[in-house]
């Protein structure tokens, strides 16, 4: 078991006061038998009035309401947790789903819904038929299957960090041959989906990663990676920036369709059109003794 500290700053400025709109913030990690939250402290300068409410997913959604102007926004959070997860989990995946292709239950392809449906054009089928070259056969491993497919996007992509906001679409990340961790995820999602299975997009935080580990200094030191949909065996969780599979050194803190649907804080203001300054993000996790 592994004690940890999340601390997540983040630092708008501009050049002169502004009306500040409501402010949606995920920065609550999702507890679960593997995950357990010991305490998670919100400070937020101007002050705030704050709310919280689940989104459809079950992600923790609180929102900050403002009155006033203010030059600064800082949104500062501190949680402490522990996670308890192995490194290399077996996964007891249904009979029926052990090779594929498989078909899902109706009732678990209604509940899954537009996790099986891509959300990213692809007009020609590149991404169809790049997806589809990782069958190996008329009956092919599933597991393995997808273990090929998460390997395939760090074999066919250089990984680059980048700071600026949203994702390349899949065909794009193809057409350039680069991309975040972001735009790893969101392509294997995609990929997957291709295939015929639920997927969805995970947020959150990399910990105990060796120096230069992939997406360890992306975009503030958030992470994303994806979680596929399996009878028997559940959301089974992997990293394609890391070639990674299973969570046990991933701290997930929303699930989403859509990888805008997980940005950390979103909000708005009402000023000139040049106010905005520029955002810092700061991330650090550290394990406690």
């Amino acid at each position: 078991m592994t004690m940890l500290q999340i601390r997540h700053k983040t630092t708008y400025r501009y050049r002169q006061p502004v009306s500040l709109g409501p402010h949606r913030l995920m920065l609550r990690p999702r507890e679960s038998r593997e995950l357990r939250l010991i305490s998670s402290a919100l400070k937020i300068e101007p002050q705030a009035t704050v709310t919280f409410a689940h989104d459809v997913f079950g992600n923790s959604i609180a929102t900050a309401h403002f009155n006033g102007v203010a030059d600064t926004l800082t949104i500062d959070c501190v949680t402490q947790l522990t996670l308890d997860a192995v490194a290399w989990p077996i996964f007891d995946v249904a009979a029926s789903a052990i090779f594929y292709p498989f078909h899902y239950a109706e009732d678990e392809r209604t509940d899954l819904g537009a996790l099986m449906f891509q959300q990213y054009a692809d007009p020609t089928g590149r991404l169809r038929d790049w997806a589809w070259a990782f069958v190996r056969g008329a009956q092919t491993d599933t597991l393995a299957l997808l273990k090929d497919l998460s390997v395939g996007v760090s074999a066919w992509i250089n990984y680059q960090s980048r700071e600026d906001e949203g994702v390349q679409s899949p065909v794009q990340t193809l057409d350039r041959g680069w991309g975040s961790c972001r735009d790893f995820a969101v392509l294997f999602v995609e990929a997957a989906r291709c295939l015929g299975f639920g997927a969805r997009i995970v947020s959150g935080y990399l910990h105990g990663a060796e120096p230069g580990t992939n997406g360890s200094a992306d975009a503030g030191s958030t992470h994303a990676w994806a979680e596929i949909y399996v009878p028997g065996a559940g959301w089974i969780t992997f990293d394609p920036t890391n070639r990674s599979f299973g969570g046990f050194n991933l701290i997930p803190v929303a699930v989403a369709r859509d990888i805008r649907q997980a940005m950390p804080v979103a909000g708005s203001f009402v000023g000139a059109s040049d106010a905005f300054i520029g955002m810092a993000v700061q991330v650090e996790v550290a394990a406690l003794a």
